[in-house]
């Protein structure tokens, strides 16, 4: 049964007279009739008792009607859903992160978002930067919050984020009692690194800033991930070098300080296919765009 169908026959039923319902809907009466006629034979059944001089619906007509208006409310309604998702204004986001995006730069993210773009559905998920990358690969998610970034031809990665490293060290370490400890003097400590696996990873690159600093063969323990090895840094099994972001968020045996000696930073980016065309994506990525400009303005001198 063809939707334009049911709808000349609302208009017919809520006239109950030909001749004003195609002024309402735009055409002329003979074809109208004939629209109606097809519907009849299509359900098999008299819809509109003709015998007298006004028009009535049949029982039939009657049951036709009150269904006829269900599926056509149901259906624009799944019209306007379908336009807004195309929109961008519904529909669902997958977002996976590094652990270490939690802290500050990824709540502003979700929130301005969120603000923008209530009806979507997010779905948040943590992983390692080797762990985004199959997913973005394989189309598990669509946006990759990674440190640094995403190497591929098939991934497009844009600069959110830069920010200092420092020492995060159990709350009873003796390097707290120095003003700013110095990172070449930290050869008999123990550094908790993360990932352990896969390799190279974060981890490596804080070895590299070890070894610029002038530290030989310094003793480790590897960690799964950051939020197990601030856990590790609070029951004293040693110090790590993490964001600085990571301070924000106080942790209870665990302190946070600058160091002297070489500090390249770390950055965050954002990683998307480059394939994807969805509106979702396009308007997180807007966002992540004019935060990344903010954070710009703002770390420029004065």
């Amino acid at each position: 049964m063809e939707f334009k169908r049911l709808k000349y026959f609302i208009a017919v039923a809520e006239e109950l007279h030909f001749g004003r319902a195609a002024v309402r809907l735009d055409m002329a009466q003979p074809p109208l009739s004939r629209q109606i006629s097809q519907l009849e034979k299509e359900v098999g059944a008299l819809l509109f008792d003709r015998s007298r001089s006004q028009i009535r619906l049949t029982q039939a007509g009657e049951f036709l009607l009150e269904k006829a208006r269900e599926q056509l409310a149901a259906l624009e309604s799944t019209y306007e859903e379908v336009r807004r998702i195309g929109a961008g204004n519904e529909g669902r986001l997958r977002i996976a992160f590094v652990g270490s995006a939690t802290h500050g730069v990824l709540p502003a993210l979700i929130k301005s978002y969120r603000a923008h773009h209530a009806d979507v559905d997010l779905v948040l998920t943590a992983m390692n930067n080797a762990e985004l990358k199959r997913a973005l690969i394989q189309r598990e998610i669509d946006v990759a919050i990674a440190r640094p970034s995403i190497a591929d031809d098939e991934v497009k990665s844009e600069f959110l984020h830069q920010e200092p490293l420092i020492l995060a060290l159990p709350d009873n370490s003796p390097l707290n009692a120095q003003a700013i400890p110095k990172l070449g003097d930290l050869g008999q400590e123990t550094f908790i690194l993360y990932p352990s696996n896969p390799r190279p990873s974060f981890a490596d690159y804080v070895l590299d800033i070890c070894h610029e600093a002038g530290l030989g063969a310094v003793r480790t323990v590897m960690a799964m991930d950051y939020q197990t090895a601030i856990s590790l840094v609070s029951v004293g099994v040693g110090l790590s070098i993490v964001p600085e972001s990571v301070s924000s968020t106080q942790r209870a045996g665990v302190s946070y300080r600058k160091y002297s000696g070489p500090n390249p930073g770390t950055a965050l980016s954002v990683n998307y296919r480059q394939d994807n065309r969805s509106p979702q994506l396009r308007g997180f990525v807007e966002i992540a765009r004019q935060y990344s400009r903010e954070s710009g303005l703002k770390r420029k001198p004065t």
